[in-house]
């Protein structure tokens, strides 16, 4: 494993790590959250993603139990957790100062945690004046709830909007966004995003790397296998998605491709996203023990995409893009 800048910040995020979107509170529970965490840590995971979203909360609850019970130095990991969606009230959703506090106290409470290492806002939000949103996160950074503050899905101009009012008033501006980026959706990070690692030395912690599960491939035959996220009830966006012919056939192409390295679709696209220097770390999930164990793979083959592989994994992929 080796550990990576969050940007221009100190800190150091291992180059994969473990989130609990869909998994945690959704398709298994404590006993099965330890397990996995404990393997992904063994393997020298240092960071795990949360979201106060995420399970109505109880994927917080379920992870700040095991970090508990694994016992682990609190100095040794990271933890994040992002604010936006944390009720049906009137004032349980989105950035204002009121629910940036209120959901950051609530989050700390589940995790069973002092304070969180990155807190993001989740999404934009239009409602809130984003000079509101930037005093709240750093009353949150002031009290020591959270050491640093980041964006999730919000635009460049947003963000670059947010890094003047920080700078002009002597405040802490975010200094990493969460995007989704993987081979399927690119636009953004690789275009957008430019000028935030160019001028601001942005960090980043791309979320949904394997698009959903459509680039390992289980996909492929057309069918959505039981267990599986495209499965789940409240999914059927992913289901919709999975089922898109025209990527069907890339994911096919992609997959010969990974044929022909030796390694699995899954592998070979995780150690794609690794070789851009603009990833921080790329968040994987996993439900079962021999995801984590795939996955962390990914890390041993990023020297098998040469520049003629990057190149042919390029030209496939221009078909068809988010």
């Amino acid at each position: 494993m080796e550990y990576r800048h969050l940007g221009k910040a100190g800190v150091k995020v291992s180059e994969l790590s473990l989130g609990a979107w869909v998994t945690y509170g959704r398709q298994f529970g404590l006993e099965e959250a330890k397990a996995l965490m404990a393997a992904a840590y063994d393997a020298g995971v240092n960071f795990f993603d949360n979201a106060e979203a995420y399970a109505n909360g109880e994927a917080e609850t379920i992870m700040g139990q095991a970090f508990k019970d694994l016992g682990w130095a609190r100095k040794d990991y990271l933890v994040s957790t992002k604010i936006f969606w944390g009720g049906d009230g009137p004032n349980d959703k989105g950035l204002s100062y009121k629910h940036i506090i209120e959901g950051v106290n609530a989050a700390l409470t589940r995790l069973q945690l002092e304070y969180v290492d990155l807190v993001f806002a989740h999404r934009p939000d239009p409602e809130t004046p984003i000079e509101e949103t930037v005093f709240a996160f750093n009353q949150v950074i002031r009290e020591g709830k959270a050491f640093y503050w980041g964006t999730s899905e919000w635009s460049a101009a947003e963000i670059l909007r947010a890094t003047d009012f920080a700078r002009r008033n002597n405040l802490r501006p975010p200094s990493m966004e969460q995007p989704q980026y993987n081979l399927f959706h690119r636009r953004r990070f690789e275009e957008e995003y430019d000028i935030l690692y160019k001028e601001l030395g942005y960090g980043t912690t791309v979320w949904s790397p394997l698009y959903g599960g459509m680039l390992t491939g289980k996909y492929n035959q057309g069918e959505i296998p039981k267990g599986s996220r495209a499965d789940l009830s409240d999914f059927d966006w992913m289901k919709k998605r999975v089922q898109d012919e025209k990527k069907l056939a890339v994911t096919r192409q992609l997959a010969k491709v990974a044929d022909d390295l030796g390694v699995s679709l899954a592998q070979m696209s995780l150690a794609w996203l690794l070789k851009n220097p603009n990833v921080s770390t790329v968040i994987t999930g996993a439900s079962k023990l021999s995801q984590i164990e795939e996955n962390m793979k990914a890390i041993e083959i990023k020297d098998q995409l040469t520049d003629d592989v990057m190149e042919r994994i390029d030209q496939i992929i221009q078909a068809v893009e988010d």
